[in-house]
């Protein structure tokens, strides 16, 4: 059974990039409560329950991620999970109540990124959606910006020097990257960085955006690039 009990409250920000994500499940129940709790993250899903279904909308949008099932009605989980690496490179996460290793093995062969056995703490999803998304996104530079983010090597680089910033850093500066020109919560962004608890108080991020300020020469009263929005948060301007 996955638990539900510890999603945040909502921190999608207003605007910036939604990470698409296809769901093939056929248990309504968990596709409704996964499909809740990835949006609080930055994610849209739409879900599906049949394979068909699935390969339809594959040829018609774009995903950035696929989350499988594998005990589908019409075709085994694992006969499309090879179906679909067949003709799309688009990175596929297997959530399965199946755990026995040869299932594993097999979706690993056939082209999976990862499985993540049922049951499991959504949490964990998003972390894994995150991961392997890093890694398919490996390098990301706004045109017009003094910044180019490298996500393979959790690497940012400021008019050509490579910052020296710890995981909190790294992670928060990261999603003003990702979110320009967009107000982005004290929740938002404590809740989309891994290594910062989503209990943590606001303050926290505030200590956080504070040093990376000072690594990037930004002048607190008179900031070039992160603004701050009263009441709202911060606003990352390339």
């Amino acid at each position: 059974m996955l638990n539900i009990d510890s999603a945040p409250a909502q921190t999608r920000p207003k605007g910036g990039s939604m990470i698409n994500i296809l769901m093939i499940e056929d248990d309504l129940d968990i596709s409704a409560l996964l499909t809740r709790f990835l949006e609080q993250y930055g994610m849209n899903v739409q879900s599906v329950e049949t394979p068909k279904a699935a390969l339809n909308a594959l040829e018609l949008d774009h995903y950035d991620l696929i989350i499988l099932d594998l005990t589908l009605p019409q075709m085994d989980g694992l006969e499309l999970c090879k179906t679909i690496r067949k003709d799309y490179d688009t990175p596929i996460i297997i959530s399965s109540a199946r755990s026995d290793l040869t299932d594993k093995i097999i979706g690993l062969e056939y082209g999976a990124d990862d499985y993540l056995p049922k049951p499991y703490e959504p949490r964990e999803l998003v972390a894994r959606v995150q991961s392997i998304l890093r890694r398919y996104r490996p390098t990301l530079q706004p045109q017009g910006t003094d910044f180019e983010l490298d996500e393979s090597k959790m690497q940012i680089r400021h008019k050509g020097s490579l910052l020296d910033l710890t995981t909190a850093e790294y992670e928060i500066l990261r999603l003003f990257l990702l979110n320009p020109a967009t107000v982005l919560s004290r929740d938002y962004l404590a809740n989309n960085a891994e290594s910062i608890s989503w209990e943590s108080s606001e303050r926290t991020i505030d200590v956080i955006v504070s040093r990376i300020r000072g690594k990037i020469g930004d002048n607190p009263k008179q900031p070039r690039y992160i603004k701050s929005i009263r009441g709202a948060g911060y606003k990352f301007t390339p």
